[in-house]
């Protein structure tokens, strides 16, 4: 799991404590950065959520190249036993 989304979920979790804090002691001040730090705390897992899934990407697009030299190399093995070269 990517940093990014453990500190969003932190964000948001404090952001909200904050918020309603700030609603029940009608603290205006504190609503608003409560909301402000949920935000924070939603665009940080997103951007962790983004990172997580373009390394995914990577990966799969890597291993799928490691498959299709595998492939490749055997083929090229066979034709050539296949010419009586051993």
């Amino acid at each position: 799991m990517d940093k990014d989304r453990v500190k969003g979920a932190i964000d948001d979790t404090a952001g909200r404590v904050k918020r309603q804090v700030g609603e029940w002691t009608g603290d205006s001040q504190t609503q608003v950065e409560g909301a402000a730090q949920q935000v924070k705390g939603k665009i940080e897992k997103v951007v962790g959520n983004l990172k997580d899934a373009v390394k995914d990407a990577k990966d799969d697009a890597r291993r799928e190249h490691e498959k299709q030299e595998k492939l490749q190399r055997e083929q090229a093995e066979r034709q050539h036993d296949a010419h009586g070269h051993r």
